[in-house]
């Protein structure tokens, strides 16, 4: 089994993502030392070139980056270890297309469970694929920005929302 991770380009900044053979186990966005973040995360991975489907994947993130419609929901992603709530709020999370938005709530009542709004945010924050799980297409009430995780915080949200074309005065809720 073949354990890498690679730190690339974006119009964000440096990104980063591992990978187990050829499916996805994690990604990160710009945040300090990626390569020893990485490391310490994924502890079996040696930084390489990816093989060609995790390929596609970054460059898939970087199109995404620069403004392009690009979709990632063929990433195979490695949901081991990711809590069975968790996993079914990243799959209604990556439905959701460039420039569109839901709400925390919007996603409760999706997931069939209309009260669990913070379960759902507090998900989002424990996100192991930034990007790929588009959580930060994910608002509070009232299409308010809600809380981010990633260095930058709210206003990385935000850029990330402006670059594809999801923040105007309303959110753009699909």
């Amino acid at each position: 089994m073949t354990t890498g991770f690679t730190v690339f380009g974006t119009a964000l900044g440096p990104c980063g993502l591992a990978w187990r053979d050829d499916v996805v186990i994690g990604t990160s966005l710009p945040d300090g030392d990626l390569r020893a973040r990485l490391a310490q995360r994924f502890p079996d991975a040696v930084e390489g070139p990816p093989p060609a489907p995790v390929r596609a994947a970054v460059d898939g993130i970087v199109a995404l980056l620069a403004g392009a419609r690009e979709d990632l929901t063929s990433v195979s992603l490695d949901f081991a270890g990711v809590p069975e709530f968790n996993r079914r709020a990243y799959e209604i999370a990556r439905t959701i297309p460039p420039g569109k938005t839901l709400t925390y709530g919007d996603i409760a009542h999706r997931l069939g469970m209309p009260g669990s709004a913070q379960a759902v945010g507090q998900a989002m924050g424990n996100n192991p694929f930034p990007i790929v799980v588009p959580c930060h297409r994910v608002l509070a009430a009232g299409g308010k920005d809600g809380g981010f995780s990633a260095r930058g915080g709210v206003a990385t949200k935000r850029r990330m929302l402006v670059i594809e074309g999801a923040l105007a005065d309303e959110p753009t809720l699909f």
